[in-house]
């Protein structure tokens, strides 16, 4: 790869991160956080990227971000106050930085209408302040008729005295902090920049060193002061020396020449280490100069109790901030290779564990028990190599953030997005291909969830409604839950736009569940005229395949007036399944176990044949229909007895029940699913195949598509209706 694209693919990673914690500290100053710390992130996340973009040439981008950077750094200066009309001009800006990042990105243009809004929006809160708007430019003064004239100074105000004028005298006070070591740079590098400025003296302030007992390897011990002596003014070619790492450092710029007084290098505390110019020579990374630094320093008293060293760690450790966690950035492709090797790995350890299985061996023996040990080492490896794919769900949910203000402020709604669980872990392929449904369940849940301000008011609820977006591990999934506080959902007008669809017959019985999962149907929509947000024949059935084809499930809860919650059910990763390995006829299968709720050994008197051939059977009081799945996948070409195999009662996404009959059960175990779709084709009642122990490959069963195809069956409906009585 060309060294400046992986740069600035890099750059462009880096600017991810940035605008998410620029979002994050938005919200959170929406919120009416007002902590200095806050503001401070937000405006080093600007300026971060206005860095990056001036290197790479991006003159838009950096033309805007200078206007935001000016705002934000009046807001830091308390000549802005932070209310939430100001936030929102803010988020709104974020979203047309992030639309100039993407264009950058990909080479393609940003409507300049949107970017000359947020830019005037930005320079009439700086105008407001007082402060530079940077509104003035080379157009404002077209019209001006000015052309430059030479004039000599000396006709207005006589001979100059030529003699040299007085230099500017600078003390510079330099204190590290972790955090710049921690991100890569370099003291040295920085003080070796003000050495080109003009002639100066250094001195290292070590007095702040640990002994080597209480050093911590990524401290920050030592100071620096300055002494830098220039012809010309240079405080801002100081300033600039410091410019990407001023928020990691502690600094102070003093002119000798204000302040009219001499500062001498021999007022520095001891012990110090002199770098006379231009030989510079310190060795800048704390940690590992303290020893060196301490040996070249004047001889101290050595400390002659213990409690006087103990001042000094704690002041050290007061002086420290905690350092980022060390992170490496690593090929997608790396780690895709890496998981598929580790699903080899457990196919592997699994075809041993059944040769030496039918070795007959003892489970007392050594080799069994050397097996045993490296079956729970692949397992945890396994469970190490799929968390390295594992991300917070975060960046989607500000990602939502973005929907509901383009969505609110489109319907003319107040609405606010509160989010929970946002460090909730998943596989990075579950996290990728959640994008699509849960922008249409954000953007329905504005669109048709929440009233507007009129009618919020006219109830009795507050004016700005509130959308909330919460994520949690249960039982081995990763549950989403989308809610709002609007009138929920309006079962008499699904019904009826239900009948005028032909989706249901007029006279169809349907409980409040039923009435309420038909806006899953295709070509559902409750919206008579397209739009921008919605209403394009395209309903929520698009959300619900996409959950399905997650290998989840999505339901309802909804109380009119009050507001509905939609429930996402997914697995937490894409790659591995815990399932249940059966035989039926003489081929093998495997049945999710998070699809199982139990196994039984069905008896005659609670077996019943209802319908064409229909067959239930009754378990806790209810009637459940009974499949059999040889019949079903055609492994068999008739019916067996189903007292004479195993049921194994499973439940769908949807909710759905059916007893699946088996032949028999071999056991549970944990298999490396592999795509059969993509290898071979669609296959009815099949999901994917996998590898076993013995090396044969394994289909695994569809529960959902079984249950699915019975409730499209009229014979199986009604069964399933005399379950539910």
């Amino acid at each position: 790869m060309d060294p400046m694209a992986a740069i600035r693919q890099t750059f462009f990673q880096e600017c991810d991160e940035q605008l998410a914690d620029l979002e994050s500290g938005l919200i959170k100053i929406d919120e009416g956080d007002r902590d200095p710390e806050t503001v401070n992130a937000v405006f080093r996340a600007v300026h971060s990227i206005k860095g990056g973009a001036s290197a790479f040439g991006f003159d838009d981008l950096v033309e805007f971000v200078h206007v935001f950077e000016t705002t934000l750094d009046l807001l830091r200066s308390n000549r802005i106050e932070a209310t939430q009309q100001v936030a929102a001009c803010f988020l709104r800006s974020s979203d047309v930085l992030a639309d100039l990042v993407g264009g950058a990105r990909e080479g393609s243009a940003v409507n300049p209408d949107k970017v000359a809004e947020a830019k005037g929006e930005l320079q009439s809160l700086c105008e407001a302040a007082g402060g530079e708007s940077d509104a003035a430019s080379d157009a404002d003064f077209a019209d001006l008729d000015f052309e430059p004239v030479a004039i000599s100074l000396d006709t207005i105000f006589g001979d100059f005295d030529d003699s040299e004028p007085e230099p500017h005298r600078y003390v510079v006070s330099f204190r590290p902090r972790p955090a710049l070591y921690a991100k890569g740079n370099e003291a040295f590098l920085l003080l070796r920049a003000l050495g080109e400025l003009g002639s100066f003296r250094v001195a290292c302030n070590t007095a702040d060193t640990p002994f080597l007992d209480e050093l911590d390897p990524e401290g920050a011990y030592f100071s620096w002061t300055v002494h830098l002596e220039t012809k010309d003014d240079a405080r801002a070619d100081i300033q600039a020396v410091f410019e990407f790492v001023e928020f990691d450092c502690d600094l102070s710029i003093e002119d000798e020449n204000d302040a009219r007084q001499d500062s001498v290098i021999e007022d520095v505390e001891e012990p110090a280490v002199f770098v006379e110019e231009p030989k510079l020579t310190v060795t800048t990374h704390d940690a590992q100069a303290a020893a060196i630094v301490r040996e070249a320093a004047p001889q101290q008293p050595q400390p002659q109790a213990q409690p006087s060293a103990e001042p000094r760690k704690s002041e050290a450790s007061s002086s420290s901030s905690p350092a980022p966690q060390p992170t490496i950035r690593v090929d997608l492709e790396r780690v895709d290779r890496l998981i598929n090797l580790v699903g080899e790995l457990v196919i592997n350890q699994a075809v041993l564990s059944q040769r030496v299985s039918e070795a007959g061996l003892s489970r007392a023996s050594s080799v069994m028990i050397a097996l045993d040990e490296l079956e729970q080492l692949t397992r945890d490896i396994q469970d190490s190599v799929m968390a390295i794919r594992a991300q917070p769900v975060k960046p989607i949910f500000q990602r939502m953030s973005r929907v509901v203000r383009e969505v609110a402020a489109i319907t003319k709604k107040s609405v606010r997005l509160v989010t929970e669980g946002e460090s909730t872990e998943v596989d990075k392929t579950v996290v990728e291909r959640l994008t699509d449904p849960l922008t249409h369940m954000i953007r329905n849940a504005v669109d048709h969830g929440i009233e507007s301000a009129e009618q919020r008011l006219s109830v009795g609820k507050p004016e700005e409604g509130t959308l909330k977006l919460s994520a949690m591990h249960r039982s081995g999934r990763v549950v989403i839950e989308v809610s709002d506080d609007g009138a929920g959902i309006n079962r008499q007008r699904v019904r009826q736009i239900a009948v005028s669809k032909n989706l249901i017959a007029p006279d169809a019985l349907l409980s409040d569940e039923e009435i309420d999962n038909l806006i899953f149907a295709p070509g559902f929509s409750t919206t008579e005229t397209a739009s921008a947000i919605s209403g394009r024949g395209v309903g929520m059935d698009v959300v619900k395949r996409a959950v399905q084809a997650l290998g989840g499930r999505i339901s309802i809860a909804s109380r009119p007036g009050l507001g509905s919650t939609f429930s996402l059910s997914l697995p937490l990763t894409l790659a591995v399944l815990d399932g249940m390995v059966v035989t039926i006829g003489e081929q093998t299968f495997v049945v999710p176990l998070t699809a199982i709720v139990e196994t039984m050994q069905p008896k005659k008197e609670s077996v019943h044949l209802i319908g064409s051939g229909t067959r239930l059977i009754r378990s806790r009081d209810a009637f459940i229909p009974l499949v059999d799945v040889g019949a079903v996948l055609h492994n068999r070409p008739s019916l067996v007895d189903p007292t004479t195999q195993v049921a194994l009662l499973a439940e769908s996404e949807s909710g759905g029940r059916c007893a699946l009959l088996v032949d028999e059960i071999q056991g549970q175990r944990q298999v490396v699913i592999k795509s059969l779709e993509a290898n071979y084709g669609r296959v009815f009642g099949i999901a994917a195949g996998t590898i076993l122990g013995d090396g044969r490959v394994a289909l695994i069963i569809d529960v959902d598509g079984i249950i699915n195809s019975l409730r499209a069956d009229s014979d199986a409906a009604e069964g399933l209706n005399l379950a539910a009585e």
